[in-house]
């Protein structure tokens, strides 16, 4: 009869699972499918989706595998957690490297097929223990006799029990299979986070070096759909093995009897050997503290069990075999900044590279090592620093209180005028020092001077701040230290941009009175949330006609820009635990840039407050300046840039050129964020032929002298 209740059981759940797995997967291929539809009747997604690496319009998503425990009948909750992990980081392993294969695919089987297969196997294993006809018929002869002679027995046990013991320990049972089944779902979401394959890094690190670390990323997480199928396996499975063990109690009273009695006859003895143990326990940690000043301690984190990743640019660079030193930069109005450094500590050729908005360091090394301007420096003999800006969420600052308006509360300014002369200050104060142990002839010769030469790359929104800190430095009559400028599609100039831009000038400058109190930046606030749309990213991946619709909308957003907007939502610096913000004070010193016309500096608002900021009652405007710009200077514009355009760069490039800088101009066939996001060799070779053009100065410097 047992026999008979598993096999029904295991039929039915296996039934269950295959047609809510079936029943999701269609789900997934319908919204695929619509926004495939959608895809292809919007205008000009040719263009937009140009370029973009892996893009296919069938679905690449996989529901959980049934594992292999299966074949054998085996029915472990927790072994069939883990056993999903090992199979789904397996299935993702094989899709990343058979990438680029067009048709090449594999793809696993579905559960439907996996369900049959899992049958003929228990039925195989089965064969030799079939009972014979005569069997069959005298157990059901005889079966309701023997079912309602054990039923009629369980009951009377049922009573004897519950009279005989308190009732005080009725509401422990609820309260027994609670904690049981959630210790069941605990342990197993811990397993299927932390266990790894131990071939994975092996099979990563015989990847090809221009692969993207995009798709490595969205590769090493599960997005939400695979998340739904999860729950779902693990609802099904602790439902199930709840009503196996339920039946199995009522159908052999006598065994739940002894049990239920053994379980609430020692509660009270367990419970002080539980204290003891408890006792020993720590005992025995204190005593280990003693002993070993460095005890070992175990750390988990939460984002494994959830699988999102949450690398850092210390890991990327890390893991890929490059030094790395992390400095900690304090600005004169209490901010901490994070410099993140690859480290040459004898070299005299030094480059600072500095991000653009809602990026970080992540941004220079996102691309491994063949494709990343970061490690391409150093490969060339540089001392490359990464420096970030203020505003991830994590809000470090020196006064730990810091409200959320108060910490936001800075504009483009601040960048050009705190972030980066505190950072670069930082770098002379490190490469003076470690110069003057390693090198100390090269130091004296210098008298003072500096005795390293330090270019800055910057991008986008770093390209404004590094202009802005120069002419600001010569106005004060102090040293800016650098040697040479790369731009790659730095902002200052707006005026030439699209209809949804010019809709959102007036409206910030409409809102900002009240919404600069209410929203002081635009950033998402909640662990939950930004660890959702780090999952979104990865099903975004998976489902590419949806993932194409959502870039095809977002390049309409930014006027068709044709950057991989999708693919950047996968790097690691968007992540659950911080992500880039921007400051509402920014947004509207872009807004009053893109108004004027012109390149100034932040208007307060009223005259007295820009007479106290600047001496006068304007913001300063920095394109009459321009002519203290005493470094040559490189600008470089994509053809395919629709955020900053190229006649917006050529601005720069004229007033920089009529006001006698040593200026050149340079164009891409680029988008915005390709710049730093994409792989592309040519733009790589031309920033460091700019680069070396120091070192040939400098030596020229040297055969004159």
């Amino acid at each position: 009869m047992q026999r008979l209740v598993d096999n029904v059981l295991a039929v039915t759940k296996e039934s269950v699972k295959t047609f809510t797995y079936e029943s999701l997967n269609n789900i997934v291929r319908l919204i695929n499918g619509v926004s495939a539809l959608l895809l292809a009747l919007l205008p000009g997604k040719a263009t937009i989706l140009e370029g973009i690496h892996g893009w296919e319009l069938r679905p690449t998503f996989r529901g959980p595998r049934f594992p292999r425990w299966m074949e054998n009948g085996v029915s472990s909750f927790n072994q069939f957690i883990h056993e999903l992990s090992v199979d789904s980081d397996t299935s993702n392993l094989e899709h990343s490297s058979g990438e680029g294969d067009g048709d090449q695919y594999e793809y696993s089987a579905s559960p439907s097929y996996q369900s049959s297969r899992v049958n003929r196997a228990n039925f195989t294993k089965h064969n030799k223990q079939r009972m014979t006809w005569i069997q069959y018929f005298l157990f059901w002869v005889f079966f309701p006799l023997k079912f309602l002679r054990r039923l009629v027995l369980f009951w009377i046990r049922c009573v004897i029990f519950w009279v005989c013991f308190p009732v005080k320990i009725l509401p422990q049972i609820p309260f027994r299979l609670f904690r049981f089944f959630f210790s069941m779902v605990s342990k197993a979401l811990s397993t299927s986070g932390n266990r790894r394959p131990a071939r994975s890094y092996s099979n990563k690190s015989m990847q090809s070096l221009k692969d993207y670390i995009i798709h490595r990323t969205t590769d090493r997480r599960r997005g939400v759909i695979e998340d739904l199928h999860l729950a779902i396996e693990i609802f099904i499975e602790g439902v199930f093995d709840v009503v196996h063990k339920a039946v199995h109690l009522l159908l052999s009273p006598s065994e739940s009897f002894r049990t239920l009695f053994g379980l609430f006859s020692s509660h009270e003895s367990r419970a002080n050997d539980d204290h003891a143990t408890l006792v020993d326990a720590s005992v025995s940690t204190s005593t280990h503290v003693k002993n070993d000043p460095k005890p070992t301690v175990r750390n988990t984190s939460f984002y494994q069990s959830l699988n999102t990743d949450a690398r850092t640019c210390q890991d990327v660079i890390t893991e890929l075999g490059y030094p790395y030193e992390a400095i900690r930069v304090i600005t004169s109005d209490g901010y901490v900044l994070l410099l993140e450094r690859i480290p040459r500590r004898d070299a005299r050729q030094a480059v600072y590279l500095q991000h653009g908005i809602l990026d970080s360091s992540m941004g220079w090394v996102s691309n491994g090592v063949v494709g990343s301007p970061a490690f391409a420096a150093y490969d060339q003999g540089y001392d490359v620093f990464l420096g970030n800006f203020r505003g991830l969420v994590s809000r470090e600052h020196v006064n730990k209180n810091i409200s959320s308006y108060q910490y936001w509360r800075y504009s483009i300014n601040e960048h050009g005028t705190k972030d980066i002369p505190a950072m670069i200050e930082k770098i002379h104060q490190v490469k003076t020092a470690e110069l003057s142990i390693s090198q100390p002839d090269i130091v004296e010769e210098s008298n003072g001077n500096q005795p390293y030469k330090l270019c800055a790359i910057c991008h986008s929104l770093g390209g404004a701040a590094s202009i802005m800190y120069i002419i600001t430095r010569r106005i004060k009559e102090k040293p800016h230290r650098l040697s040479r400028l790369v731009l790659l599609s730095p902002a200052g100039f707006h005026d030439d941009s699209n209809l949804v831009f010019c809709v959102l000038e007036q409206l910030l400058f409409l809102v900002a009175p009240i919404l600069s109190h209410v929203l002081p930046a635009f950033y998402i606030p909640t662990r939950f949330f930004r660890m959702l749309l780090n999952k979104l990213a990865r099903d975004l991946h998976n489902l590419p006609a949806v993932g194409g619709l959502v870039q095809t909308l977002m390049s309409y957003v930014v006027g068709g820009d044709s950057s991989n907007w999708v693919g950047v939502l996968g790097l690691p610096h968007y992540n659950m635990n911080d992500m880039p913000g921007v400051s509402f004070r920014v947004a509207l010193h872009l807004a009053q840039m893109k108004h004027a016309g012109r390149f100034r500096m932040f208007d307060h608002g009223n005259a007295s407050a820009n007479m106290e900021a600047y001496g006068s009652p304007e913001p300063l405007d920095l394109g009459e300046f321009y002519q203290l710009i005493d470094i040559p200077v490189d600008l470089v514009a994509g053809q395919k840039d629709r955020v900053i355009r190229p006649s917006m760069v050529k601005r720069h490039y004229l007033f920089m050129h009529d006001s006698g800088v040593d200026v050149s101009y340079n164009e891409f066939e680029y988008a915005h964020l390709d710049f730093t996001f994409s792989h592309h060799e040519e733009l790589l070779s031309y920033v460091m032929s700019r680069l070396l053009r120091v070192k040939s100065n400098s030596k020229k410097e040297k055969k004159t002298e």
